[in-house]
């Protein structure tokens, strides 16, 4: 891998490819590049494609104190985008990958990006009276606090649980009879820096891209599934109807990765949502 040593000194490894127009991988809260790399690899035939390990995730070593609030990673990217010279640029982002984007367009505005895609994600994670867009339809501050407490007992299974136990049946059976997919996604979970991770998780449950997304003047792709853990079609409307230029499209039998469930699919809206630009 690649390494930017950022502004705060701390570096961040990402991994590189191709030529033509950059296309940059952002993935998910707990995630890394490899959610991206075959993808990043098709696209590489006609594309620049970028994919990182944001700071906190991968296997990566990290100094004790390493500041992963979501501002800091939309800085990291504009420094990536400073390192290669980037212009005319597509973000596309997973989860916290698309509140990356959303971070970065809100810090360094959209001058030099030429698209978006955003997947399964919505502008605010905490749901108020006035809100019920964010995780479950039904994640207020008391669950929220909640969470964070179950995370400092038990990382690993606070995140398990937090997937298991939304809008999505499959996982909620897969998680209680223990399948091997949990297992082996707890052995995962547990290996990482879980208090890098909270902090991380903090950031991005404080922000709210609400009243940005009618900023927004570039295209946007949106991917969203159709049983998704957290995110309901409502989400996905509201997202759309948000958006001065957007494009929807909702996979059916998906949850909230829905590109890793129709790969093909995704990999061909994608290049298609490029080409029209």
């Amino acid at each position: 891998m690649e390494t930017l040593i950022a502004s705060d000194n701390t570096a961040v490894r990402y991994i590189s490819m191709g030529h033509g127009r950059p296309v940059i991988f952002l993935h998910g809260w707990t995630a890394n590049s490899r959610e991206w790399l075959p993808f990043a690899a098709e696209l590489a035939d006609e594309f620049r494609v970028f994919c990182w390990d944001a700071r906190g995730h991968g296997d990566h070593r990290y100094p004790e104190q390493c500041n992963t609030d979501v501002s800091r990673m939309a800085l990291d990217l504009e420094e990536l985008m400073d390192k290669h010279q980037l212009q005319d640029a597509i973000l596309v982002g997973h989860s916290m990958g698309a509140l990356t984007s959303w971070e970065y367009i809100r810090q360094h505005s959209d001058q030099r990006l030429a698209g978006l895609c955003i997947i399964d994600q919505s502008p605010k994670l905490v749901t108020s009276p006035d809100w019920q867009h964010g995780i479950y339809s039904n994640f207020p501050a008391d669950k929220h606090q909640a969470f964070l407490e179950r995370l400092k007992q038990d990382f690993a299974e606070g995140v398990l649980e937090l997937v298991a136990f939304g809008h999505n049946a499959r996982s909620r059976e897969n998680y209680e009879r223990n399948s091997r997919g949990f297992q082996k996604t707890r052995e995962y979970l547990a290996s990482l820096r879980g208090d890098l991770l909270r902090q991380c998780w903090q950031s991005l449950a404080n922000a709210d891209y609400r009243n940005l997304l009618p900023e927004i003047q570039i295209p946007a792709l949106l991917i969203y599934g159709d049983e998704s853990q957290f995110y309901s079609e409502h989400l996905a409307r509201y997202v759309q109807d948000s958006l001065t230029r957007s494009e929807l499209h909702i996979y059916e039998n998906s949850d909230h990765s829905p590109h890793l469930w129709h790969k093909e699919r995704f990999s061909y809206d994608l290049r298609k949502f490029i080409h029209q630009l």
